[in-house]
């Protein structure tokens, strides 16, 4: 019996684990956070969909690009299945236009 408690206490640590990113807003989604860089706290195992989730909390204005924005993890292009690992960085990169 203690050793199934020493189980759940350790599987309770391991889902409350916690990882720090920062997350770099570039051209327009600078300007509707207000800011060019962050750091976000998301827990252990979290995606970079959970990771923009808590970014459209924080900053409902980045709605606005929300469906044509790219994300990039660590300076690579990713899905919002890529998982986020501590001191990630991860990138929100609106569409560019230029002529």
């Amino acid at each position: 019996m203690d050793m199934m408690e020493g189980e759940d206490n350790t599987n309770n640590k391991k889902e409350y684990s916690l990882v720090k990113i920062k997350v770099l807003f570039f051209a327009r989604a600078r300007d509707l956070a207000g800011l060019s860089e962050m750091p976000l706290e998301v827990s252990s195992g979290s995606t970079t969909h959970d990771c923009l989730k808590k970014l459209l909390v924080k900053f409902p204005s980045l709605e606005e690009i929300r469906g044509c924005m790219v994300l990039a993890l660590n300076e690579e292009y990713a899905t919002e299945s890529a998982i986020v690992k501590d001191t990630d960085e991860l990138a929100i990169i609106p569409p560019i236009s230029g002529g």
